[in-house]
């Protein structure tokens, strides 16, 4: 008898442990959300700075706003993003390839397609400060197609928070 209760102690014990293992493993599995900071909200307003010069940088920076916007989606929020090109970022948002630098012309056909491509999402906006466009000595008809000349981004940047949409310069 020692031994049959010695056998169904053992079992018992790989039995807990497999369940606690094979539960490790399920939320392990679970994909990272944003849960406990969406909770309640239906809708998010975001008002995105681009200031970068630097066009690796601004390329991985509209990405990461794309990603945010299709994971904003999947967790069932819907996005309200204001995404707003000033100062040296005003470069590489705009067709004249003679003003961006050599090293940077084949990124700045990656930024081109990617504005291109946030442009045409639901509930995304994009505008180029025109003091930019100045300051930079751009055309505003090179400004690319998809992104609206305004007037000045910082009143319109003031704008958008005060009507609730978050700030983030990355």
């Amino acid at each position: 008898m020692k031994t049959l209760s010695a056998w169904s102690s053992l079992m018992a014990s790989v039995i807990f442990v497999l369940v606690i293992a094979v539960g490790a493993i399920e939320a392990k599995a679970e994909s990272p959300n944003d849960g406990t900071a969406l909770s309640g909200l239906k809708e998010i307003k975001v008002a995105f700075d681009m200031t970068s010069g630097d066009a690796k940088a601004l390329l991985n920076q509209l990405n990461v706003i794309g990603e945010t916007r299709d994971s904003l989606i999947k967790q069932g929020v819907t996005p309200q993003f204001v995404i707003a090109f000033r100062g040296l970022a005003t470069r590489l948002v705009q067709t004249d390839l003679e003003k961006i630098k050599l090293e940077d012309r084949s990124l700045a056909v990656k930024i081109a397609a990617k504005v291109d491509e946030l442009s045409k999402a639901s509930g995304v906006v994009m505008h180029q400060c025109s003091v930019a466009v100045r300051q930079q000595e751009v055309k505003p008809e090179n400004v690319l197609p998809a992104i609206a000349v305004i007037g000045n981004s910082w009143i319109s940047l003031m704008a958008y928070q005060t009507k609730g949409f978050a700030y983030i310069h990355p």
